[in-house]
């Protein structure tokens, strides 16, 4: 990655869900230098890190129609068949899943995959286990989202708590249309992102691939 692209990614300016707590490390650091200099500097600390954890990025979309963008940025650590969460009533066919891991240094900004629309939101309480580790998919505490798309078919994305993320975020509602790479949530503090394609689409990646949330390509609907 070019330096100035790099830069233009750490210096992003933060989803709202992030402000509360970048607020509270600058409260610690103005405190800090009134009583004591070692709350400053975690203040100081806290609040950096926040700015980098919350950042939210502008991405560039391909246009083609068709095309399933990752949902999330990070990393596959799964490709394989499986039934799309119950609470979604999607039915028990196993169907090709694609999960993405997200560690405390990638963005955690969730994007629709591919245009559709909304049509059930469920969320399940759950453990905290570690979001790189293949229960997590079931056992964890999750959102999921189904998604009809324009030809009937549909989806499934879903939010999956982590070791040490603890709050999920989803900003859409039932029967919202979103665009392909459109935010619909934020996951705090380390995650993962699941992605259930339609029945007959097969994925174009594989597990150790890094993806770019909106823009790289996962798969695509056949004709």
């Amino acid at each position: 990655m070019a330096l100035g692209a790099s830069l233009k990614l750490v210096l992003a300016p933060p989803h709202r869900a992030g402000w509360p707590f970048i607020a509270g490390g600058a409260v610690a650091l103005l405190a800090g230098l009134v009583w004591s200099g070692w709350l400053a500097w975690l203040g100081a600390i806290f609040a950096l890190f926040c700015l980098y954890f919350f950042r939210d990025p502008e991405r560039v979309v391909p246009t083609r129609p068709g095309l399933f963008v990752a949902p999330a940025d990070g990393h596959i650590v799964s490709v394989e068949m499986a039934a799309p969460p119950e609470e979604l009533g999607l039915g028990d066919t196993p169907r090709w899943r694609v999960a993405i891991f997200l560690s405390v240094l990638d963005v955690h900004v969730n994007r629709a995959p591919i245009a559709g629309v909304v049509t059930r939101i469920a969320y399940r309480h759950g453990k905290y286990l570690s979001a790189n580790m293949d229960k997590a998919s079931t056992d964890n505490e999750r959102n999921a989202l189904a998604m009809q798309l324009d030809n009937g078919q549909d989806i499934a994305v879903v939010q999956i708590a982590g070791l040490i993320a603890r709050r999920i975020l989803c900003d859409v509602h039932e029967g919202q249309s979103l665009r392909a790479g459109e935010r619909f949530g934020i996951i705090r503090f380390g995650s993962r992102t699941d992605l259930y394609l339609p029945h007959g689409v097969v994925p174009l990646v594989a597990v150790g691939q890094t993806m770019i949330g909106g823009e790289t390509v996962m798969a695509e609907l056949g004709p």
